[in-house]
């Protein structure tokens, strides 16, 4: 559910930077880190008080190294949003030269 809202919230903030609306595009983008955080705080609790381990055969290997892939991924692109984030405080961004945010936005 973090995710699905998180995937709204960039949604909001790139339709706010294409409509040249500063404010609301920075809101949305700190909204979509703050839930990629809270994901991300959810998957390390998640693993700290799981059961089992890698090692515990094909379920616990199946299951760390799935979840442990697509964690990397969200802290790769809350990294990489975090860059946009700056970026569009400083206003490296216009209605019509925003492709950095699109590509961290599409990853």
């Amino acid at each position: 559910m973090l995710l699905l809202c998180s995937g709204a919230t960039v949604t909001y903030s790139h339709h706010a930077i294409t409509a040249g609306n500063k404010i609301e595009a920075v809101f949305g983008l700190i909204l979509t880190i703050i839930l990629a955080a809270l994901f991300t705080a959810c998957q390390a609790f998640e693993y700290v008080s799981a059961s089992f381990s890698i090692s515990d055969g094909i379920y616990g290997s199946t299951f760390f190294m799935a979840t442990g892939f697509h964690g990397f991924h969200v802290l790769i692109g809350t990294c990489f949003l975090t860059v946009c984030l700056f970026r569009l405080l400083l206003n490296h961004f216009s209605i019509q030269h925003h492709l950095g945010f699109e590509a961290a936005a599409f990853y």
